[in-house]
C-alpha cells in the first residue's frame, strides 16, 4: 500500500485527482490540502510515500514547502501546468512531474514508478533547490548547476564542467572535464533547449557543445576542443557556428 498526499489549490483538479486515486486498489489517499501552511503541519505527521504537489499555490510555491520539511522520508512528483520555466526547472533537478489536465494513464504510470523505487525514498534538497533557483530566476541562473540521472546514480554538476553532450537516439551522454562519461536517459533536444542561455550550442545533430572549450573552428566543419577531441559541425549548423564564434570576437 502507498501512502499519497496531494497539494493542489485549484478544486476541480484536487477532485480529479482524488478520484483517481480513490479507485486504485493499492493506494491510500491519507491527506489533502490547498495551502503550504496546512501541508508543512500535516505530512511530518501523516509520514506519505509520496506527494503530488503543485509548484504554483495561492500561498506561495511548493519550493518553500520542502525547504520547510525537507524532503527525506518520501518521493516527491510535482504537478504543473505546461510551462517553460517550471519544467526546464524540474527537469534541470532532475525532478519527477505530471502535466496538467492529469490523465489516469500518466499518473497511473507515475505511481507505478514510484512503486518500484519505493527502497530510495530519498530526494536530495539539493536538486529541489536547485529547480527552485532556476524556477525563481530563470533568464539569471543563481547557479549554473544540473543534475543528471544515470541509472546508478544522480549527480549534481556544474555546467562549466561540461565539455560537451553528445546524443544517442533518446540517450545522452554528458562528457565532462574530469575525463568521466555520465549516461541519462533522455533526448539531447531537452538540453539543448536548457543549456542555450549557458553557452552551448547545437553544432551537430548528435552534438551539444560548451562553447568555454571549444580551441579552434576548422572550415571544413569541426571545433577542436580544449582536450584535442574533433566535434563535427553538420552543414546547417555552419553559419550558425561562425555567427556565434563572431559574437564571441
Amino acid at each position: 500500500m502507498i501512502k499519497v498526499y496531494v497539494l493542489e489549490d485549484e478544486k476541480i483538479i484536487l477532485r480529479h485527482l482524488l478520484q483517481i486515486l480513490n479507485e486504485m486498489p493499492d493506494i491510500k489517499v491519507v491527506g489533502y490540502t490547498e495551502g503550504i501552511a496546512e501541508a508543512a503541519v500535516e505530512i511530518p505527521f501523516l509520514k506519505p510515500d509520496v506527494i503530488l504537489a503543485d509548484i504554483r499555490l495561492k500561498d506561495g510555491n511548493s519550493f518553500q514547502l520542502f525547504d520547510e520539511i525537507g524532503t527525506e522520508n518520501f518521493q516527491i512528483v510535482f504537478l504543473t501546468a505546461y510551462d517553460q520555466y517550471a519544467i526546464e526547472a524540474l527537469n534541470l533537478g532532475a525532478l519527477g512531474y505530471l502535466l496538467k489536465p492529469v490523465n489516469k494513464e500518466s499518473l497511473h504510470a507515475m505511481l507505478d514508478k514510484c512503486r518500484q523505487h519505493r527502497g530510495q525514498m530519498t530526494v536530495d534538497l539539493e536538486r529541489v533547490t536547485l529547480a527552485k533557483d532556476h524556477y525563481l530566476s530563470p533568464e539569471t541562473p543563481l547557479n549554473r548547476r544540473i543534475a543528471l540521472k544515470s541509472q546508478e546514480y544522480i549527480e549534481i554538476v556544474s555546467m562549466d564542467d561540461i565539455l560537451y553532450c553528445k546524443s544517442d537516439k533518446s540517450y545522452t551522454s554528458f562528457f565532462l572535464t574530469d575525463k568521466r562519461e555520465v549516461l541519462v536517459s533522455k533526448g539531447l533536444k531537452l538540453y539543448e533547449n536548457m543549456l542555450a542561455r549557458c553557452g552551448f550550442l547545437r553544432c551537430h545533430q548528435s552534438y551539444l557543445v560548451n562553447f568555454l572549450y571549444v580551441k579552434k573552428y576548422y572550415r571544413e566543419g569541426f571545433l577542436e576542443m580544449t582536450n584535442k577531441e574533433m566535434i563535427p559541425v553538420s552543414i546547417r549548423k555552419k553559419e550558425e557556428v561562425l555567427l556565434y564564434l563572431e559574437n564571441l570576437a
